[in-house]
């Protein structure tokens, strides 16, 4: 790094400031540039191979067991002629098969291109067409999901005995520090997504600084949360298999339940746990008992509002990066500051990154000044696949390097210095949000919008509810009378939207508010409430027991005094996030399996019921006489108690 320089002489720092900055940058720290991250699993299962390295539910993989798998995978893609920088598409539910065909790929040579099987079809097309992944692994269950021409599928279920011929011995490692390791897709400013390509050397930055950050050990025990397609998986994963600890699958039901995970996280003594931001937030909140286990909170993905309380028996670690530098550019351990104003910091950069906060000249602010947060240094990623123009507008030359070659990654976002070093986040400069952990274009969501064929105008925003968590609000003026409902709008976008994409309440407007600007005045943009939010029926109160528990569960979660038998759940404001909610509830109140997939399907408090009462006579049909018999019996006793 060379010393700070700027062509504008107008910043207004001294040279004690420039100096001060130079210091905060100065985070340069060896670490080994070899073995990369499948080398270090392997000579982990080799000194441990009894160890457990993944658990899934009852299933327990060994480091051993996890070689022989991954390494027959590898030999597999091999003979498929998978190398280094050929990407393979790894298309697999959030279960330790996902370990087992990531690290495969790696052995292999080549790189990963996680896809989220809960996105929609035309999405997942989008980014096997644009990634166009040599080869495909995916699950039987999945392949329908996955139609095309011209690429080779392994699905893992079905291919099983023909894997399990190869060799259990590792293939010829062709990797080196400069090949991909993983492709990962993100929202899209442009209408798209787009694949931002990581290297080993990225990677192996990341977790080294990681392990070293926060004592990794082979005794830690953590979590796996993310979804397959989140970055948050990279950090869930390698840092821990690469040191010889175990990963831990968290079950679906208790992923967004604050009590339940929170408990999960005491029973199987987990040291170390990533959970996005509101998820936390929420957490930190709770009692927590004497025998936890937990050492380090991580989170991260959005805005910290809160600080811990200093009762809380491990530590709470913000941290803040893009996926284009490698999950993580920023980290620091929050400290307990019960009534303070200023919002908890993201930290410092960590090792081998720099952070500029810049003027529209690339000159440095002063500090305490807002500007916009570059990133620099070994976790700036080669920038995005098959889009050079969009790499040139976010990845600029580095002013302050003298390595030919040096990018910058132009965030973003606003932010400041503080007096001591730490990065206070101030917000977006353009229209990118994050909800729930999830980083969203809204123009991306407006693009999908303002397509269907009956809407005349439209704009999206980021929207706080009654309980102060953000959610998408769409405000539509309609080219026809009547317009289309929220129903068909939701339809019509979740064709080409994954779920977090989508809107959760649509107001109509006869024209959007304009400001002197020219731009639409947002803040003149009302509130969304139970009068304007568009509805697909009249309001029916529940007609029935089973409905009218299941609205009883539905409005807390909703924020609303009541909710009616044809309301739509998503189209209230409800999401996936809310909806394991919903499920696990319905699980504790009439005690059957609701799956996700069949509340996507029948959203509506009716619809709901129906597939409960369906559920319900299916379990008492397949018990036996006896059982049927007791239950009946419990039933009584209970009601009559």
């Amino acid at each position: 790094m060379q010393p700070l320089q700027c062509k504008s002489t107008r910043t207004g720092m001294s040279s004690a400031e420039y100096q001060q900055l130079e210091a905060w940058n100065s985070t340069q720290q060896a670490y080994p540039k070899d073995p990369c991250v499948h080398q270090s699993v392997s000579r982990r299962a080799q000194a441990t191979p009894e160890a457990i390295a993944v658990r899934d539910g009852s299933r327990v993989i060994s480091y051993g067991e996890l070689e022989s798998q991954s390494n027959q995978l590898a030999n597999y893609l091999r003979a498929m002629g998978v190398g280094p920088d050929v990407l393979v598409g790894l298309c697999v539910q959030r279960t330790a098969m996902m370990v087992v065909g990531a690290l495969g790929v790696l052995k292999a040579g080549g790189a990963y291109v996680p896809i989220d099987p809960s996105y929609p079809m035309e999405r997942i097309a989008f980014m096997l067409s644009d990634a166009n992944p040599r080869v495909l692994i995916t699950q039987d269950s999945l392949v329908q999901r996955l139609l095309g021409e011209g690429r080779k599928l392994v699905v893992l279920d079905r291919e099983s005995s023909q894997i399990d011929k190869e060799s259990s011995s590792a293939p010829t490692d062709l990797s080196k520090a400069d090949d991909l390791a993983y492709v990962i897709y993100t929202s899209g400013s442009t209408g798209q997504p787009k694949g931002v390509q990581i290297t080993h050397g990225n990677l192996l930055n990341l977790i080294f600084w990681h392990q070293d950050t926060f004592g990794v050990t082979p005794a830690d025990r953590a979590t796996q949360i993310a979804s397959p397609g989140f970055d948050a998986t990279v950090w869930e994963i390698w840092p821990y298999l690469s040191a010889g600890a175990s990963v831990h699958f968290v079950p679906e039901c208790k992923r967004t339940e604050p009590e339940a995970l929170r408990d999960w996280l005491v029973e199987r003594q987990i040291s170390v746990c990533f959970v996005p931001t509101p998820l936390a937030e929420r957490m930190m909140l709770l009692g927590w008992p004497a025998n936890t286990a937990l050492r380090v909170l991580l989170t991260g993905a959005d805005t910290l509002h809160r600080y811990p309380l200093v009762t809380l028996p491990f530590v709470l670690v913000n941290n803040y990066g893009p996926t284009e530098c490698t999950v993580v550019a920023a980290s620091g351990p929050v400290p307990s500051c019960e009534g303070a104003e200023q919002l908890p910091s993201i930290g410092r950069p960590i090792s081998n990154t720099q952070i500029y906060i810049l003027d529209n000249d690339m000159c440095p602010v002063p500090i305490g000044s807002a500007g916009e947060l570059h990133i620099g240094g070994t976790g700036v990623s080669r920038g995005y696949i098959n889009r050079p123009d969009l790499t040139s507008q976010k990845f600029v030359p580095n002013p302050f390097s003298s390595v030919v070659g040096d990018c910058l990654y132009k965030t973003g976002d606003l932010a400041r210095f503080l007096p001591d070093g730490q990065i206070e986040f101030l917000g977006r400069v353009d229209d990118q949000v994050k909800i729930r952990g999830f980083r969203i274009e809204l123009n991306e969501v407006i693009g999908v919008l303002s397509r269907h064929p009956a809407i005349k105008e439209s704009i999206v925003v980021a929207s706080a509810d009654g309980k102060g968590e953000k959610r998408l609000v769409a405000y539509i003026v309609p080219s026809t009378r009547p317009g289309p409902t929220s129903g068909d709008l939701r339809t019509f976008m979740g064709k080409k939207l994954p779920d977090y994409m989508l809107p959760t309440a649509f107001i109509t407007l006869d024209e959007l508010p304009i400001g002197s600007n020219g731009k639409v005045d947002r803040s003149s943009l009302p509130a969304p409430d139970d009068a304007n939010i568009m509805r697909d029926e009249s309001f029916l109160d529940p007609r029935t027991p089973t409905e009218q528990r299941i609205a009883s569960i539905v409005a807390p979660l909703l924020g609303l005094e009541r909710v009616g038998v044809n309301d739509n759940f998503f189209l209230l404001g409800g999401n996936s996030l809310l909806g394991t909610q919903v499920i696990a509830r319905v699980r504790g109140a009439f005690g059957i399996e609701l799956s996700l997939l069949s509340l996507f399907d029948n959203p509506t408090v009716a619809g709901i019921a129906t597939e409960v009462e369906q559920l319900i006579v299916a379990k008492v049909d397949a018990m036996s006489e006896d059982e049927a018999q007791r239950l009946a019996t419990q039933g009584s006793e209970e009601k009559n108690a």
